[in-house]
């Protein structure tokens, strides 16, 4: 007899993995299907996790208790902190995996999750009764019965792929597309479009002339996405090259371009416009007489190398002929060409903060299905999405939602149900307004103890926490109180290039000079050192790191929380459901369409939609009485 499944999660990617987890863990039974049990997690395009803002969210999901920052760290062959010569706000934690590593390990991870049964199957309908989700319907002829459905599906639906003027079904190259899911979406009402992404040509390593090439290394310094001990990466670290691309490779691409579906209107959804492909860069950026690409191994061991920042649906001789004008790349050989892919999402604003949606009761999206691109971007709407129906299956009336304020994860899905999307959505740091409170070293402090609360995240999650703030706090007490005598630091501060001290004064001062490092003074001061004895091992950096953060950065934090709770306030006035914006004349057509169109929980989402106005908003606030 079929089981009947509290949750079943459609795809078995990034967002789909994490929307499991999540809902298993929370003591739902459920079900993840996906049409490749061997490709969980899979890493599709460049193998790597985090980078800018991406990297927030890794950390976010690891805070909350899933396992996409624990998964890269077991599988990485790089880490590297980026933007540190910024300020923290700005650093961004990213790891170069090992992709098969990565997949065999999420598909260890779901297999020892209790609650959760694994199918492989291609999910082919929806059991809908009533604008209310019933199950699933599968190639095999199962129906499969559920009180909530996640649809996370990546590119597979209707997913065609494109190498010059040849056209391929499927998901992922080598995979079948799937089918019928969205036509029977949008004859319930569902508004539907296509987006379109790409991936780079993938090289033989053993052809490569690295000695033409700019090493990049990973960090000395160890750093890692998760706050749990024991996640380590024990694989052989290994480095990226640079190279570049020049005006005899744009002339051989150019030849090419008569037959490019970019070009010949073949392909007519809007790609990605921060990840063009290597043809869409020579006609934005004509003038550029090269452009930077990235070697980077796909694993440990193989000699299988993915060219970042070569992304192309152009035909695979014209491809190959370019490439051999780089430099470091005349002999290469390849094991396939890039290619762009063509799939259906579902315009992010029929769906609530929660990500369930607006049309069909139980039933709810996450990842690239909602317009997004990227692993992350996926991993933190498919842990939100198994939270949330996990919720659903349990006749919770709340929600768990993050705000923009809480979480990049909350900054992420406002803006798709608030704006909805026009291109693939990334985030970027420039998307959160509290980016100095949403700094990667704090993801546990902000969102730990929130999903303990709900029952995801683990006592030792919450010891963790407990013992960093404790430690964060007793550094911070320390500095206060211990004076420093100038000839113990005059030479520091001298090799520093700031002024000597003429007095004694607190430890505290001197680390807020922008000059020096708390991680300076360390050496120069035994007391110190001897304080700093009492901080694990495992954990030293990162608890250190934390201290100095909030001792140099205490002004500008406390500036951005008094802001947060300012705009706050309008987080708070509920509006959902109590204007028939339809016969509001008093603000504009167009704050009336949208308004009509999204009918925003609070002011405060209002305030964010494109189109409605100040003076819209200061109508509603008349209206209600404030």
């Amino acid at each position: 007899m079929i089981p009947f499944y509290d949750v079943i999660v459609v795809g078995g990617g990034h967002a789909g993995c994490e929307a499991a987890a999540a809902a298993a863990n929370l003591g739902s039974k459920t079900l993840l299907i996906t049409m490749d049990m061997t490709k969980y997690g899979q890493m599709s395009c460049n193998p790597a996790m985090g980078g800018i803002a991406k990297g927030q969210i890794v950390r976010e999901i690891d805070a909350l208790g899933g396992y996409s920052g624990m998964i890269a760290d077991k599988s990485t062959i790089q880490f590297r902190m980026l933007n540190k010569s910024k300020g923290p706000a700005m650093w961004s934690p990213r790891s170069q995996n090992d992709r098969f590593k990565f997949s065999e390990l999420w598909r260890e991870t779901l297999e020892n999750i209790d609650n959760l049964d694994l199918w492989q199957d291609a999910v082919t309908g929806l059991i809908i009764e009533d604008f209310e989700v019933k199950g699933v319907n599968t190639m095999m002829g199962v129906d499969f019965k559920a009180k909530t459905v996640i649809l996370t599906n990546g590119t597979f639906l209707n997913g065609l792929m494109h190498v010059g003027a040849l056209k391929m079904k499927g998901g992922r190259i080598g995979e079948a597309a799937s089918y019928h899911i969205s036509e029977q979406l949008a004859g319930l009402g569902f508004k539907t479009g296509r987006l379109k992404t790409g991936t780079p040509v993938r090289i033989d390593g053993r052809t490569i002339d690295f000695s033409a090439c700019t090493e990049q290394k990973g960090d000395v310094t160890h750093y890692k996405f998760s706050y749990l001990p024991n996640t380590e990466s024990k694989l052989k670290q290994r480095s990226c090259w640079i190279t570049h691309t020049n005006l005899e490779v744009h002339s051989e691409l150019e030849i090419g371009f008569d037959e490019s579906p970019m070009f010949d209107g073949t392909i007519k959804s809007t790609g990605p416009r921060y990840c063009p492909s290597i043809e869409s860069k020579l006609v934005t950026f004509a003038g550029k007489d090269k452009h930077q690409l990235f070697l980077e191994p796909e694993g440990e061991n193989t000699v299988e190398y993915y060219l970042n920042g070569f992304s192309s649906s152009l035909a695979w001789e014209v491809q190959y002929k370019g490439l051999q004008k780089i430099k470091g790349l005349e002999h290469a050989k390849i094991f396939r060409p890039g290619y762009a892919i063509e799939y259906d999402y579902f315009e992010p604003t029929q769906l609530n903060h929660s990500l369930e949606t607006k049309i069909v009761n139980g039933l709810f999206f996450a990842g690239q299905i909602n317009g997004t691109t990227g692993y992350e971007e996926a991993g933190a709407q498919g842990l939100m999405a198994g939270i949330n129906a996990h919720l659903k299956a349990h006749n919770s009336k709340d929600s768990f939602v993050l705000k923009r304020d809480e979480a990049y994860i909350g900054v992420l899905i406002d803006d798709l149900i608030t704006k909805g999307v026009d291109e693939p959505y990334r985030m970027f740091t420039s998307r959160a307004e509290f980016r100095i409170l949403l700094r990667q070293d704090n993801a546990d402090i902000r969102l730990t103890e929130k999903a303990f609360n709900i029952g995801l995240a683990s006592q030792k999650r919450l010891d963790l926490l407990h013992e960093k703030t404790r430690l964060i706090n007793e550094i911070i007490d320390f500095v206060k109180k211990f004076s420093v005598k100038p000839q113990f630091v005059n030479q520091l501060l001298t090799e520093k290039g700031t002024s000597e001290l003429r007095q004694g004064v607190k430890l505290f001062d001197i680390i807020l000079r922008p000059q020096i490092s708390i991680f300076d003074l360390i050496e120069y001061i035994t007391p110190f050192q001897t304080f700093l004895k009492r901080v694990p091992e495992a954990r030293w950096r990162e608890i250190i790191e934390g201290a100095e953060i909030l001792i140099k950065y205490e002004g500008y934090i406390n500036r951005e929380k008094i802001l947060a709770e300012k705009l706050d306030k309008f987080e708070n006035i509920y509006i959902k459901d109590k204007f028939n914006y339809a016969k509001l004349k008093s603000i504009s057509t167009e704050a009336r369409q949208k308004l009509e169109a999204i009918n925003p929980e609070t002011i405060g989402q209002a305030k964010r939609i494109s189109g409605v106005s100040p003076s819209d908003i200061n109508v509603l606030l008349i209206l209600l009485g404030r």
